[in-house]
C-alpha cells in the first residue's frame, strides 16, 4: 500500500524490479528528561545568583516564562534541549532541499558513494492511475541503469587502480582482492548519478529544540512540503509524546503555503532552460567562477592579525602577520586534525575576508557540497528552476566510456521524459521532481569567510574528495591565487600543509590515494 492508495503495476513492467516503498519511519533515539522545565530553569538563571535545577520549577512559572521568553523571541532558552531522531525512507530531495537547507542541525547519512543500492526503494507521492504506473517506471528504468553502469565502470575504475597502485602480475592476491572492491565502489559512487533524487535515505538527524519549532514553523517552504509535513508532523509528535508542554505551551503552526513570499514569484519565462544557459555561460567552463572579494583581503587579514596582538605595522609588517596566520610551520592550528579555528583567537582573524562563487554541481554533488554549513549559498528551488530539457552533469568516467556514456545518456533522456509526462498528466511539479537523477545540474550563489572557505578548500582538494567539489574548489582557490597570492600560497590539501611538518601527510589512513599529491600540488593529476 501506497499511503493508502494500491500500488498497480502494468504487466509490461513485470520482468522489471519492484519499487519497494514505506511511509516515513521516524525514531526519537535520544531527549533530554524534561526538555521544557529544562528551558524555564535555563530562563529563570539569568535572573539568578546561582543555577536553578529544573525541580524547582512550578506550573505558574511553566505558564508564565514559557510564553514570556517565546512571544519576545528569547528563544535560546529552547536551543538548550536537544533531540536525535531516526529517519529512515525519507528521500534525498527532501533532505537536501528543507532538512540540510540551513546551518543547526547535525547528520550521519547513508552514502550512496560507499553503499550499493541493491533494490529500487523511492519516496512514493499520492498519485494513482498512469501517473502512478509512469512514476513507477522511472524508478524502476532509473535502478536498471544503475546496475548496467555499475558493471560497465568497474572495469575502468580497476584499470586506473591498478596503474595507481602499482600492480604487478605477482601482487599480493589480498592486495589485489582490495583494489578489486576499491573498484566496485569507485564504480557504484559514479553510477548513482542515474539515481533519482526520490531514492530512500536513512539518517540519524539531531536539531535543538528552537529548531524544531522552526522546522514545523516552515515546513511548507521547501520543493518538498508534502514529504516534510509527513517527517516533520512525525518528529513533533513524539516530541509532544516525550513532553508534552513542549509544544503545548509555547510554539507557532506552519505558515500557511500561499502566504509564503516566495509563493509570489513569477516563474521564469518559457522555463528555466534559458535561464540555465545563461548562467552557464558566465562561468565559461569553469565549476565555480569568482564573483567578489574582498578588494583588501590581504591587507586586512594583517591588520586584523596586528589588532589581535596590539601591533602597528612597524612592529609586524603585512608579509610577516599573513605567514604568521597562514604558513602550517608558523601556525600549528593549520595542522590540527579538530578544527579549532574558530576558538583561536589568532584564526579568527579570517573571519574578515569574504569569497563569492558562482557555481554548478550537480544535485549528488550539492547533497555534500551543503554540509560546509559556514559556506551558504542561495541553491535553487527546484519547482522554478525546473527545465524541460535534460540538464545534467556527466562524471569523467562515465564521459571517457563509450558504452557507459550511451547507457547515461539513454537514462537522462529516460528521466526528463517521465518527468515531463506526469506533468503532463497533472502531477504537481513538487511530485515530478523526485523522478530525476542525482546528475540534475543546480546552480547558485554561494560564498564564505576565508576561514570556513580555508576549512573546506583543505579537505576539498583532497584527492578523496567528491569529483566535482573537487574541481569545483580547484578552481576556485585558482582565483583567488590570482587575486591573493600571500593568502592562496599556503591553502591545498592535508597532505600539502602537513608535508615536512607532521607525519604521516596523508590523513587519510587505508584511504591514502596513492599519488605523492604534495610533489608539484596544485598541478598534479587527479585520474579518478
Amino acid at each position: 500500500m501506497l499511503y493508502g492508495r494500491p500500488h498497480r503495476r502494468a504487466a509490461i513492467y513485470n520482468a522489471l524490479p519492484v519499487l519497494s516503498t514505506a511511509p516515513p519511519k521516524v525514531t526519537l533515539r535520544n531527549a533530554p528528561t524534561v526538555p521544557f522545565d529544562g528551558a524555564i530553569a535555563a530562563a529563570r538563571t539569568c535572573y539568578s545568583p546561582r543555577v536553578i535545577d529544573t525541580r524547582e520549577i512550578t506550573e505558574s512559572q511553566r505558564n508564565t516564562i514559557g510564553a514570556l521568553t517565546f512571544d519576545a523571541g528569547h528563544h535560546t532558552v529552547y536551543q538548550h534541549a536537544h533531540f536525535e531522531f531516526g529517519l529512515e525512507n525519507v528521500s534525498r530531495q527532501f533532505v537536501w532541499t528543507f532538512l540540510h537547507s540551513y546551518p543547526f542541525y547535525n547528520s550521519e547519512q547513508s552514502s550512496q558513494r560507499y553503499v550499493k543500492l541493491k533494490e529500487p526503494k523511492a519516496f512514493v507521492p499520492p498519485i494513482g492511475g498512469e501517473a502512478l504506473v509512469v512514476y513507477q517506471q522511472a524508478i524502476e528504468r532509473a535502478w536498471e541503469r544503475y546496475g548496467e553502469l555499475s558493471v560497465l565502470l568497474k572495469d575502468d575504475a580497476l584499470g586506473i587502480l591498478k596503474e595507481l597502485r602499482y600492480v604487478r602480475p605477482n601482487t599480493n592476491p589480498d592486495r589485489l582482492n582490495k583494489i578489486e572492491k576499491d573498484a566496485d565502489k569507485r564504480a557504484i559512487e559514479t553510477a548513482r548519478y542515474v539515481i533519482p533524487i526520490g531514492a530512500f535515505t536513512s539518517m540519524v538527524h539531531t536539531v535543538s529544540g528552537i529548531v524544531l519549532h522552526r522546522l514545523q514553523r516552515m515546513v511548507n517552504t521547501s520543493d518538498a512540503p508534502y514529504e516534510a509535513r509527513l517527517v516533520i508532523g512525525e518528529m513533533v509528535r513524539l516530541v509532544r509524546e516525550w513532553d508534552p508542554m513542549f509544544f503545548e505551551k509555547v510554539g507557532l503552526g506552519p505558515l500557511d503555503a500561499d502566504a509564503l513570499p516566495e509563493a509570489g514569484f513569477p516563474a521564469p519565462q518559457r522555463g528555466a532552460d534559458r535561464v540555465a544557459a545563461a548562467f552557464d555561460a558566465r562561468l565559461k567552463g569553469r565549476w565555480s567562477r569568482l564573483r567578489d572579494s574582498s578588494t583588501d583581503a590581504e591587507a586586512i587579514v594583517a591588520d586584523s592579525v596586528r589588532s589581535v596582538f596590539g601591533l602597528e605595522p612597524e612592529d609586524m609588517p603585512d608579509d610577516e602577520a599573513l605567514e604568521r596566520v597562514m604558513n602550517p610551520a608558523a601556525n600549528p592550528y593549520r595542522l590540527d586534525i579538530l578544527n579549532v579555528s574558530y576558538h583561536s583567537p589568532l584564526m579568527r582573524a579570517l573571519h574578515h575576508v569574504n569569497y563569492v562563487f558562482e557555481k554548478r554541481l550537480s544535485h549528488t554533488a550539492d547533497s555534500q557540497d551543503q554540509r560546509h554549513r559556514m559556506v551558504p549559498a542561495s541553491r535553487p528551488l527546484m519547482a522554478f528552476a525546473d527545465t524541460s530539457e535534460p540538464d545534467y552533469i556527466t562524471p569523467r568516467l562515465i564521459a571517457s566510456n563509450e558504452k557507459a556514456r550511451a547507457v547515461y545518456e539513454c537514462a537522462m533522456r529516460e528521466a526528463w521524459t517521465a518527468k515531463n509526462r506526469l506533468l503532463e498528466l497533472g502531477v504537481p511539479l513538487e511530485f515530478a521532481l523526485y523522478v530525476l537523477p542525482n546528475a540534475k545540474t543546480l546552480r547558485f550563489i554561494e560564498s564564505g569567510s576565508l576561514l570556513a572557505l580555508l576549512h573546506k578548500w583543505t579537505l576539498r582538494t583532497c584527492f578523496n574528495a567528491q569529483e566535482e567539489i573537487y574541481l569545483a574548489s580547484m578552481d576556485e582557490l585558482e582565483q583567488v591565487r590570482a587575486v591573493h597570492p600571500r593568502i592562496a600560497r599556503h591553502i591545498g590539501p592535508p597532505c600539502v600543509i602537513r608535508n615536512g611538518l607532521v607525519s604521516p601527510r596523508c590523513t587519510e589512513g587505508t584511504h591514502f590515494c596513492g599519488i605523492p599529491v604534495w610533489r608539484d600540488f596544485p598541478v598534479a593529476v587527479r585520474r579518478l
